[in-house]
């Protein structure tokens, strides 16, 4: 009996022996940049043009400070709070989904980067209505320097907002059919990196113009 005992040892070590373990759950190499160097070299552009209009504003309120301290009084601060509230929240949902497609869970990627996009897509909406509320108040390019300023850098950053949505559509389209896995997402992480970018951006004109006055 001790010999069939051993015996079987013998032949359960072997076994496991020749099985092949289980590959582990891909990770993310320390160091490594996320997305790709095409999206890098959009978000560098991105922050090179709004440094550069960020420069024409500072010249602008240097120059007229007491437009731009009565402008700014007279902007809707309201919106522009919903608009942060927005762009940080979508922010939020995107990470989500790329911390779930690196775990390899498809469905809460999906539901995040859903989630995300839902939320984007009230900027152009609450931007709308906020024009609509400028104009109302007789607010337009023409008012003074400042609104010439302020609408400027605002529909700018809505345009480069609305690439980001574009480019939300694809990927979701992509995700849904199941174009990223864990071990490859690059296009999902791209697409985080450049929102987080024209999140940031944003960050940096809603207090220039809602509420430093």
């Amino acid at each position: 009996m001790d010999c069939l005992y051993r015996n079987g040892f013998a032949m359960t070590a072997a076994s496991l022996a020749k099985s092949p373990l289980p590959d582990p759950a891909p990770t993310t190499p320390a160091g490594r940049i996320p997305g790709n160097k095409g999206i890098w070299v959009g978000i560098t552009c991105e922050f090179v043009e709004f440094l550069v209009l960020f420069a024409v504003y500072f010249i602008a309120r240097a120059h007229f400070p007491k437009a731009f301290h009565e402008g700014a009084n007279h902007l809707n601060t309201l919106a522009g709070t919903a608009i942060t509230s927005l762009m940080i929240s979508s922010s939020y949902a995107v990470a989500r989904s790329v911390n779930a497609i690196r775990q390899d869970d498809q469905r809460s990627a999906l539901r995040w980067l859903c989630g995300g996009l839902v939320v984007a897509l009230g900027y152009p909406v609450a931007k709308t209505l906020e024009i609509q509320w400028n104009l109302a108040q007789g607010i337009d390019g023409s008012s003074g320097i400042f609104y010439t300023v302020y609408y400027y850098l605002t529909f700018n950053h809505l345009v480069h907002a609305s690439w980001g949505i574009l480019g939300m559509l694809w990927v979701l389209a992509r995700l849904r059919f199941g174009g990223y896995t864990a071990a490859d997402h690059t296009g999902l992480e791209a697409l985080a990196s450049y929102w987080h970018a024209t999140d940031i951006i944003w960050l940096v004109i809603f207090p220039l113009f809602y509420v430093l006055a």
